[in-house]
C-alpha cells in the first residue's frame, strides 16, 4: 500500500458497470456508487453501454458532469455483459476491479467490507450478498423465489450465509492481477460469464470470500415472461461452464435439469395412458412449492405468496429446460470446449 500526505493510501479501484437500456435504474446504481464509504479519489466509474436505445445514456452523461467522481462511457457494440467488462478491463487503471450492473445499488459500505476482506482472508475476490427488491405482487414473488433456497439452491450470495469460502459472487471485489493470470471475461457465453470466471479462478487455486455485511440491492424482473427468459438463458449457459470446470459441479445446480426430465417422463407415461407418474409428481411438487411459499411468506410478507408457485415453477422449468438445450448443443458441438476464448492460459497462485 502506497502512502500519501495524510497516510497510507487505499487501494484504487476500477468499477465497470456493463449495461444496456438501463434508463430506470442506473442514475440509483451511480449514486449508490457515488455514496460509498471508500475515499472517492480512489475510486474509478467505468460505464460500458451496450447502445442503449433509451435515456441511459443521457442519464449517465448529465450524471458524470455533476459528479465529482472519475467516470468514463465506452460502448459495446457485442452488446453482451462479457465483452463490456473485457472493454471496461482494457481501460481500468485499479489496483483492484469491482463489477456492478446497473439494475443493482451497492449498500454505502459494501467497497470498503468487500476491500477489508480481500486483505483479511488473503483472497483474490470478495463479494456480498443480494437483497432482492421487486415491484408489484409478480415482483415481489419474484424477489422472494431468488432469495430462497427453493428457488435458488444454495447459492449463498443469494441466499445469505456465514462470511468465508464460497464459490462464487455476482458482484465481486477482485484483485487486478488475476486478469493478469486468467484472461478475461469469455466472451462466448451470452450469460454465466461471472460464474465461468469464478470457476476459472478457483480451479487456478484463487480463493473467493463472502462477505455477508456487504448488500448490494437487485432489482429482478416484473414479469413471468422475463423471469422465464433469464433462467432460460442461465440454464442454457451452465452446462458448457460446468463442462470447463467440473470440479465446481454442485449438486444445487442438478436439480432442475433433473426435475425437468422428470416432469417430460411423467408427461409421456400421461399421454401413454398411465397418468399415475403425473399425478404423483405434479403433487409432490404443489407440496413442496407450498411449504416454500409459506416460508418465504413469514419472511417477506404475505401479499406476493399467492404469486409465488407459478414463479418458483417459471424459473425451474425454464432454468431446466435451458440446461437440457444447452447440455443438447454441447453434445453437438463439443470442439467449442476446445476453442480459446479472450481467457489466457491459467497460471496457478500461490
Amino acid at each position: 500500500m502506497s502512502t500519501g500526505a495524510s497516510g497510507p493510501l487505499r487501494p484504487f479501484v476500477s468499477i465497470l458497470v456493463p449495461v444496456r437500456n438501463e434508463e430506470r435504474s442506473i442514475e440509483r446504481c451511480l449514486y449508490s456508487i457515488a455514496a460509498q464509504s471508500y475515499p472517492r479519489d480512489r475510486i474509478e466509474v467505468l460505464v460500458i453501454d451496450g447502445m442503449s436505445q433509451d435515456r441511459t445514456r443521457a442519464i449517465i452523461s448529465r450524471f458524470a458532469a455533476e459528479t465529482s467522481i472519475d467516470l468514463r462511457l465506452f460502448d459495446n457494440p457485442r452488446l453482451i455483459p462479457a465483452a463490456a467488462l473485457n472493454i471496461g478491463l482494457q481501460h481500468a487503471r485499479g489496483d483492484l476491479i469491482l463489477r456492478v450492473d446497473g439494475h443493482a445499488a451497492l449498500g454505502a459500505g459494501y467497497l470498503q467490507r468487500c476491500v477489508q476482506a480481500l486483505d483479511q482472508h488473503a483472497a483474490e475476490c470478495a463479494g456480498g450478498v443480494l437483497l432482492n427488491e421487486g415491484y408489484g405482487t409478480v415482483g415481489r414473488a419474484i424477489a422472494a423465489a431468488m432469495s430462497s433456497p427453493f428457488g435458488v439452491g444454495g447459492a449463498r450470495f443469494r441466499t445469505g450465509g456465514a462470511a468465508g469460502e464460497t464459490d462464487t459472487v455476482a458482484f465481486g471485489v477482485y484483485r487486478s492481477d488475476v486478469f493478469d493470470h486468467l484472461g478475461g471475461f469469455d466472451e462466448s457465453l451470452v450469460g454465466g460469464e461471472d460464474d465461468e470466471f469464478n470457476y476459472r479462478l478457483r480451479d487456478a487455486g484463487g480463493l473467493i470470500v463472502l462477505v455477508p455485511d456487504a448488500i448490494a440491492a437487485y432489482t429482478v424482473r416484473g414479469d413471468l415472461r422475463s423471469l422465464a427468459r433469464q433462467y432460460f438463458r442461465y440454464g442454457f449457459a451452465k452446462p458448457r461452464v460446468l463442462a470447463r470446470h467440473p470440479r465446481q459441479a454442485r449438486a444445487r445446480q442438478l436439480i432442475p435439469p433433473a426435475s425437468a426430465i422428470a416432469g417430460i417422463a411423467a408427461g409421456v407415461a400421461a399421454i401413454a395412458g398411465r397418468p399415475a407418474a403425473l399425478r404423483a409428481l405434479l403433487g409432490a411438487y404443489a407440496l413442496l412449492t407450498t411449504g416454500a411459499s409459506v416460508a418465504m411468506g413469514r419472511r417477506h410478507g404475505w401479499r406476493a405468496v399467492p404469486a409465488m408457485p407459478p414463479v418458483f415453477f417459471c424459473m425451474h422449468a425454464a432454468y431446466g429446460l435451458g440446461f437440457l438445450a444447452g447440455t443438447a448443443l454441447l453434445f453437438t458441438n463439443v470442439s467449442a470446449l476446445h476453442q480459446p476464448s479472450r481467457a489466457n492460459e491459467q497460471t496457478p497462485f500461490g
